[in-house]
């Protein structure tokens, strides 16, 4: 009896090891073709180290922000394939920006798309779009796990001289918010991710508004470097350098429903350390990884 115990226990672990997934965020910075306005085309030597960058990552579902055109979304594809990362399933959403957009590449089959392209609110009588829309996908992993994927990148923290950019990005997440709360009221045990640059600090009303409050309250799964320190208040986080303050912050997350957070692998989620990593992009990518044992 105790040797078909230890049996079915080494089963249930294997099973484990090898249903474990991992999900990704990075904002590429301006990942143009060419220029446009004051915003330079993507560099060469940095589209090759945003490669290598997630070459080292190996994700299996990837969200990604400031992606350019269409063109350059399939090049970029086609560029990873070529280096061994293939992404055979992908959404990208083209919203009012026309220069910068969101998109999820996954290894997974994408079940279903509910992407949004033409949010609007009303800010100080004034009719305004999300620029840059939302990524909705259902993800099925392996045999029957499936889960739920938002992505966004909302309002920089740069005032470019109309409404003040904390509103606007408040006014977006809040729309987004809509979205995680329509889905939990559906399916209050659903798996869900909400990542992506989220472009301002935990204690934000942007990112409190995300968040959320009582039994829907996502969980901030909070990636950091892998420094070995054991105070979770001195873990370093940041995710985001803002050249012309030289400052560092941490405006990029992973959130996570309750029902995802009981698959959630928290030694497997981290901000990976990278040499030279400014060449590729002023952010720095987080990695979150899952067990598909629902």
């Amino acid at each position: 009896m105790f040797q078909k115990f230890v049996w079915v226990i080494f089963l249930c672990v294997a099973r484990l090891d090898a249903g474990q997934f991992t999900v990704g965020t990075y904002n590429l910075e301006l990942f143009l073709d060419a220029p446009s306005g004051s915003m330079p085309a993507k560099p060469d030597a940095a589209r090759a180290k945003v490669r290598e960058v997630l070459k080292g990552m190996k994700v299996d579902v990837l969200a990604v922000q400031e992606m350019g055109s269409p063109e350059m979304f399939a090049s970029f594809r086609q560029a990873l394939k070529g280096e061994g990362l293939d992404y055979p399933h992908a959404e990208y959403v083209q919203g009012v920006d026309t220069n910068l957009h969101v998109a999820v590449l996954s290894r997974f089959p994408i079940v279903a798309r509910r992407s949004h392209t033409n949010e609007s609110f009303l800010l100080h009588g004034r009719r305004m779009h999300v620029l840059r829309g939302f990524a909705e996908v259902d993800i099925r992993v392996g045999g029957d796990y499936e889960f739920t994927l938002l992505t966004a990148h909302l309002k920089s923290k740069r005032q470019s001289g109309g409404p003040d950019e904390e509103e606007v990005r408040e006014q977006e997440a809040l729309l987004l918010r809509e979205k995680v709360d329509a889905i939990l009221a559906a399916r209050p045990n659903a798996n869900l991710i909400l990542l992506g640059d989220m472009n301002d600090f935990r204690d934000a009303r942007s990112t409190k508004a995300l968040i959320g409050r009582g039994k829907n309250m996502l969980v901030d799964t909070r990636p950091a470097e892998r420094n070995g320190d054991p105070h979770a208040g001195r873990q370093i986080v940041w995710t985001h350098f803002y050249a012309k303050e030289d400052t560092y912050a941490r405006l990029d997350y992973i959130l996570i429903s309750r029902g995802m957070a009981h698959e959630w692998q928290a030694e497997g989620t981290y901000i990976p350390t990278i040499a030279n990593w400014g060449v590729a992009s002023d952010h720095r990518p987080l990695v979150a990884t899952f067990s598909t044992n629902d």
